[in-house]
């Protein structure tokens, strides 16, 4: 069905190459997943697909990539939309249009279908995705997974026999993401559609793939076989493969149930293991709200949240799509004026205070990092933070290059990786090291590895007194980092507690060690590991 014959690309003629000899053949009804650290070529590798690459990105292509015999050479991607549909990392930039309906239709119509096939394959793929309740809804008003299924839809309508997804769950909560992956896995086993994406959180879709695309960078070859196989030795790896690898557990599970089955004896050795002792503040509240409001129109966004946040302290905000967790951060940081109640930060009114002054006590990393970029290159970008932050100049490029190491200083921001860009971002804001540091989904596009030295320097900030609040879907990254959860939901405060607590007794929350081991009070394979290590 897609066939790479010594594929290699890249960007420019004197460029290093981000692909080098991919050869490989997915068939058809195959749930192919390509894995990666950050940067290693995942996006170029899915756009090559349907010709993105090189006829939008330019670039030098060599080899042969062919799409149901369609040479992608040869073939602009409108001429591959009736064969294979792609839908990118932000799922709301491709709209054009205003309706789930009219979306839906979109496509179809600059394929030039008839209007009797368009309304009924339309209807067809309401039913198929559990639209058919928001066919009228305007797209701005969906949930991240309701906007992640119109979508596929919108390119599902035209009966492509391939679909192409990059990273199709980094915005959504757990639940949300679990339907998403639902509807593939249906797409692949009930109508036979072959399915390739690309994903940072392996733990959400490794156990359903067929087969996996594993890239190493550096124009390196591929290694591409069965999930089980390229699991055994890859470099990214979910939880559940990382316990299985530390315990030795053959074969090696990529499912939580195959691990709970491969644990239970573990389970049964080890009794009861103490639950850790929560760390307790040592000092008053950075910030606090009090009876917090925010309003957008009629719509009730926060109701009457009561909440503070200590030195030291890291705090896990969680909650499904929409549940209020971006408005809460805002109000932290001033960008929103409170309805009702009252929101400080060091003693600060936020959304009185001017923005000089304001980063001073608080710095916020938005879902779109590209909002704080505006420098041409990388380096200029730091140099600017240094400059603005006051701090001795190469602060700002060392934490980048902590996060996100080899990426050049002439490189523009925009020609980042989703994740380097968000690393650039984090590092601008760390930069100024405020008190109160508000990260919003700090995780997406990031790889493991560069999960675990974010970890790290998030806990150099809570060890020098900085309080932290990440508002994020990744159970696991908050599972490694936070002290404490707090899951909202409908804009109210719902569960407030140690991580150890509310994550455990979450099954939509719960990591995946918890999951394995519960009821023991597990959370991340480290512990795992330790605790087997000294079952005593």
């Amino acid at each position: 069905m897609i066939r790479f014959e010594q594929v290699g690309f890249r960007y420019a003629e004197k460029a290093a190459p981000v692909l080098a000899g991919v050869d490989l053949e997915i068939d058809e009804g195959e749930l192919c997943l390509v894995v990666g650290r950050t940067g290693t070529g995942k996006s170029t590798l899915l756009r090559a697909v349907n010709g993105l690459v090189p006829h939008f990105t330019g670039g030098i292509l060599s080899g042969r990539v062919t799409v149901a015999g369609r040479d992608t050479r040869d073939h602009p991607p409108r001429e591959l939309a009736d064969v294979v549909g792609y839908v990118g990392q932000d799922p709301r930039a491709g709209f054009v249009t205003d309706v789930v309906e009219e979306e839906l239709a979109y496509g179809m119509e600059s394929l030039g279908l008839a209007p009797a096939v368009m309304r009924r394959r339309v209807e067809e793929t309401l039913d198929l995705l559990g639209l058919e309740g928001v066919r009228d809804r305007p797209l701005a008003t969906l949930s991240g997974g309701q906007a992640q299924r119109v979508a596929i839809g919108s390119v599902l309508a035209a009966h492509p026999r391939a679909l192409v997804l990059d990273e199709p769950t980094s915005a959504l909560d757990p639940v949300g993401a679990e339907d998403v992956l639902a509807i593939l896995q249906r797409l692949v086993h009930d109508l036979g559609l072959t399915v390739v994406l690309a994903e940072h959180r392996l733990e959400r879709v490794v156990h359903l793939a067929d087969s996996v695309v594993l890239l190493p960078g550096g124009g390196r070859p591929v290694a591409y076989g069965p999930a089980g196989t390229i699991m055994a030795t890859s470099p990214v790896a979910p939880p559940v493969v990382r316990l299985g690898r530390a315990a030795g557990w053959s074969p090696l599970p990529l499912s939580v149930r195959d691990a709970r089955r491969a644990a239970a004896p573990l389970r049964a050795r080890l009794g009861e293991v103490p639950v850790p002792s929560p760390r307790t503040p040592a000092s008053s509240p950075v910030a606090s709200v009090r009876g917090l409001e925010v309003r957008y129109g009629p719509v009730a966004a926060l109701r009457g949240v009561d909440l503070a946040v200590a030195r030291g302290e890291v705090v896990a905000l969680m909650g499904r799509n929409g549940a209020g967790k971006s408005s809460l951060l805002s109000a932290l940081v001033g960008l929103v004026r409170p309805s009702a109640g009252r929101a400080e930060v060091l003693g600060a009114v936020p959304h009185e205070l001017r923005a000089r002054a304001m980063v001073r006590h608080a710095g916020l990393v938005p879902q779109d990092p590209g909002d704080l970029l505006y420098a041409e290159t990388v380096a200029a970008e730091c140099r600017a933070a240094d400059r603005d932050m006051t701090t001795p100049e190469g602060t700002c490029r060392a934490l980048f290059e902590r996060l996100a190491p080899g990426v050049g200083d002439a490189v523009h921001p925009r020609d980042l990786s989703e994740g380097q860009r968000l690393s650039l971002a984090l590092a601008v804001i760390l930069t100024g090291r405020p008190p109160l540091v508000l990260l919003d989904e700090p995780t997406r596009g990031l790889d493991y590895a560069a999960k675990a030295r974010l970890v790290e320097i998030l806990e150099d900030l809570a060890e020098d007194g900085h309080a932290i609040v990440l508002a994020t879907h990744d159970v696991e990254m908050a599972a490694e980092v936070a002290t404490r959860a707090v899951v909202i939901a409908e804009g109210e405060l719902v569960a407030d507690g140690p991580v150890e607590e509310v994550l455990v007794s979450s099954p939509a929350f719960a990591p995946q060690v918890s999951k394995i081991f519960a009821p023991l009070p597990l959370l991340t394979v480290a512990q795992a590991t330790t605790v087997l290590g000294d079952p005593a």
